[in-house]
């Protein structure tokens, strides 16, 4: 059975940093690319950023160069390191895997991320 577990959200002041972090159980991590959305109240769900096997990462615009996504093989684990965060990146953060040997999507529980003076 598949399952990813998100952890490492919380609340933080503008300006600051956090890193997240997504623990995959089951086979599908080594072969799956992994990914981060973000769902803010209100709006729909939005890409964040993607990190494929043996291609560079892909961000959203508006967080190039204020995040990174990285992953750790040995670990079955995706992170994402935020930092200069705005209290626009205010939203619960899911990680998301897709395999595509199966063309299966995978979702983690969500994680709250709130910036916040």
């Amino acid at each position: 059975q598949v399952q990813l577990v998100e952890s490492g959200g919380g609340l933080v002041q503008p300006g600051g940093s956090l890193r997240l972090s997504c623990a995959v159980s089951g086979s599908i991590f080594s072969t799956s690319a992994m990914g981060w959305f973000r769902q803010a109240p209100g709006k729909e769900r939005e890409f964040v950023a993607q990190i494929s096997i043996g291609s560079s990462p892909n961000y959203k615009d508006s967080v190039k160069d204020r995040f990174t996504i990285s992953r750790d093989n040995a670990k079955n684990t995706v992170y994402l390191q935020m930092s200069s965060l705005k209290v626009e990146d205010t939203a619960v953060y899911y990680c998301h895997a897709f395999l595509p040997t199966s063309q299966r999507h995978y979702w983690g529980q969500g994680t709250q991320v709130t910036v916040s003076s």
